[in-house]
């Protein structure tokens, strides 16, 4: 129960962080610090998915967890036709007070489905840990990396939109607990059963993961190369990543 406690505190403060920053970045260069920490999770995201989970996966589920990870890719690309990828540094705000519901809704989904697989903590099989088990700690800073940038986006672009700070705010900590809700309602499926559920979950998860990565990775500036620092912030995520293994 304290690790169920201190891991929803986290996933939280990650959120609630993001909103202060915007705060006090308001006036400066809120772009390039969002991009450069997008770049840095996403190197992370991206060595996660290789390094620890697909590895593992392929070795308990065999070939055919693949297409779990393809489904993952796609219903990343499919949320993203409505949260217009914000998930990778893109604000698209207007100044008509509207509340952006599709793209909530669309990152709420995304939260929520991540948060699931860091339920399963237990011992699964033969007297060893699941794998999820194993890299729960990595799985869950990568959640929290990306949704600090993520948070940081999501903010500054309720506030371009003219809409009231209170509402801007509430808004904001409802997105930050789908994360947590996912981590509970996790808690919820059966462990013993014969379908693998908590992996089929991590493999959606994983290809969440690498479509977002990927696409933090490859977008490029004006002149079609990677901007210096955020080469950097990308090993940085990755070198991170090698020291969890």
């Amino acid at each position: 129960m304290t690790e169920l406690v201190t891991n929803i505190f986290f996933l939280l403060l990650s959120v609630v962080v993001g909103g202060v920053l915007v705060v006090f970045l308001e006036k400066k260069n809120q772009a390039t610090f969002i991009k450069l920490s997008l770049a840095f999770s996403g190197g992370f995201l991206l060595a996660i998915a290789f390094i620890h989970f697909l590895p593992e996966l392929y070795e308990e589920q065999h070939t055919s967890i693949g297409i779990w990870v393809l489904v993952g890719f796609l219903v990343q690309l499919f949320l993203e036709y409505f949260s217009g990828g914000i998930e990778h540094g893109h604000i698209h705000a207007h100044a008509n007070k509207k509340i952006p519901y599709g793209m909530l809704i669309s990152l709420s989904i995304h939260s929520f489905i991540e948060g699931i697989p860091l339920a399963n903590t237990e011992l699964h099989g033969h007297g060893e840990e699941h794998l999820i088990g194993q890299h729960e700690h990595s799985l869950l800073l990568g959640i929290i990396l990306h949704q600090l940038p993520v948070a940081i986006a999501l903010m500054t672009l309720l506030r371009q939109s003219l809409i009231k700070p209170s509402t801007s705010w509430i808004l904001l900590i409802g997105f930050g607990l789908m994360t947590p809700l996912g981590l509970i309602f996790g808690k919820l499926i059966p462990m013993d059963s014969s379908i693998p559920f908590m992996d089929i979950l991590l493999a959606l998860v994983v290809g969440m993961f690498l479509h977002i990565s990927t696409t933090i990775i490859f977008e490029t500036n004006e002149n079609h190369r990677f901007n210096l620092a955020k080469l950097t912030a990308i090993l940085l995520g990755v070198g991170l990543s090698m020291g969890l293994i």
